[in-house]
């Protein structure tokens, strides 16, 4: 028997609109698993080293499917070409039906990043002014996110 049957009902029905699921960008998109790992140094004397890595297991696909179909889900992109980020965060919203991407760039990720929705792209900056007063760009990103999220619980409600 289940010692609080309501809270895993409301758990096996997954959180509704109120829930916002803020991810993590991935560190690296590829590993090497733990089992493959050597025990000690690896030697130079050995010749030229060859590494396989697994792909890190996407998340993102169960958890808008499975998981939180109702939630208000953001997730990152960031890439190094500033000519192929927009198109890949648009690309990420068609495929995970999620809604939010914060698209950014390696370079300037600490000052700049894009908001794309389905609807559109909102670009956040910090000024010379705000990066001199120690103010960091996940400020205005959260600020902009609990606002539209305000928004999505309104309009699911």
């Amino acid at each position: 028997m289940v010692a609080n049957r309501p809270l895993t009902i409301a758990a096996a029905r997954g959180p509704g609109s109120s829930a916002m699921f803020y991810l993590a960008a991935a560190v690296s998109d590829f590993y090497v698993p733990v089992s493959e790992m050597p025990e000690h140094k690896i030697q130079s004397s050995g010749g030229p080293l060859q590494i396989t890595m697994k792909m890190v297991p996407k998340m993102l696909s169960p958890l808008v499917k499975d998981w939180a179909p109702k939630a208000f889900i953001i997730s990152f992109k960031l890439e190094t070409d500033p000519f192929i980020v927009i198109d890949r965060a648009r690309n990420a919203l068609e495929i995970y039906r999620h809604q939010v991407v914060v698209a950014n760039i390696l370079d300037s990720r600490r000052s700049f990043v894009v908001i794309i929705t389905k609807e559109s792209e909102t670009k956040l900056l910090l000024s010379e002014e705000e990066v001199g007063k120690g103010i960091e760009i996940e400020e205005k990103i959260v600020d902009d996110l609990q606002s539209r999220h305000t928004a999505f619980i309104h309009d699911k409600n």
